[in-house]
């Protein structure tokens, strides 16, 4: 048994690792491609490297490359994420940072379109897609997602730091180079938030109300494929006579929805229940851990 756990972690090691290269490759010709043709500014790390960057060509007159850069900005935030988030986690967003900027610095440019829109539209998929492998794989690609990753560990909203420093960003760059820029920026940040909210669930929570005649199995098997409880309210369907019915409240992560519906419908195949996003959550709340 502890040998076919062990091969089971070194399987999922390895895709992480195989994955994670993978979006490293896509982060770095997106780089290339698009932001840089269209002088796009990402948020995030990369965004700050880049702006960093040309202010150092335009007015010092100094071509620094982008991987010291990259690097400096994210000590603090990889020393977060060692601490507080989880050691493997960490190491596997360490190599999607370093070989995005070494593939960044040495692989050629090639450019697709010079179409603003384009660019931000189709580069900001790309950039969704990329950051989403990451996160898929219990990784990042480092700065600010580590923060807003120990923040809602903590229960607090990791949204609004990344948008105070999107905003510092694209404020700079708009008073500096121009604001057209900042603009095209903001759609490109835009979509790309978008996309990773469609493919990654995991800090996402929904709501179910569920009527059933088993409130206590339905509350039990939701504990156990889930580590959620539930609150059970007592009532009486409003068209059947004398038959008392019971709703299942509860909250669970986006990505556990579908498995625990359909477990409900074998326990109970007449359950009617009821599914809904919740904005936000205050109070005791699960969360799966990085490791």
């Amino acid at each position: 048994m502890n040998e076919k756990i062990k091969e089971n972690n070194y399987r999922w090691m390895s895709l992480r690792f195989i994955v994670v290269t993978i979006a490293s490759v896509v982060f770095a010709l997106n780089i290339k491609s698009f932001v840089r043709t269209g002088g796009i500014l990402p948020g995030g790390a990369t965004g700050l490297t880049l702006l960093i960057q040309e202010i150092a060509d335009r007015f010092i007159g100094i071509k620094i490359p982008y991987t010291p850069i990259n690097v400096a900005i994210n000590i603090v935030p990889v020393f977060i994420g060692f601490k507080y988030i989880g050691k493997k986690f960490t190491s596997l967003s360490c190599l999607v940072i370093l070989l995005t900027g070494i593939l960044a610095d040495f692989i050629p440019g090639y450019v697709i379109t010079n179409d603003l829109i384009l660019i931000s539209i189709f580069g900001g998929i790309i950039n969704g897609v990329a950051i989403s492998l990451c996160l898929l794989m219990d990784a990042t690609s480092g700065g600010i997602d580590f923060i807003a990753i120990y923040l809602y560990k903590k229960g607090l909203d990791g949204f609004n730091v990344a948008l105070y420093v999107n905003a510092c960003i694209l404020i700079t760059a708009g008073a500096l180079f121009g604001w057209e820029r900042a603009l095209y920026s903001i759609v490109f940040q835009y979509v790309s938030t978008t996309i990773i909210h469609v493919l990654y669930r995991k800090y996402q929570q929904t709501t179910l109300f569920i009527v059933t005649r088993f409130p206590d199995e339905i509350s039990a098997l939701i504990y156990k494929m889930s580590n959620h409880g539930s609150t059970i309210i007592y009532g009486r369907g409003s068209h059947e006579e004398d038959e008392d019915k019971s709703v299942v409240y509860s909250v669970i992560t986006a990505t556990q929805v579908t498995q625990i519906i359909n477990a409900i419908k074998e326990k109970d195949p007449s359950s009617f229940v009821n599914v809904f996003k919740s904005e936000r959550v205050s109070g005791r709340f699960y969360r799966i851990p990085e490791d």
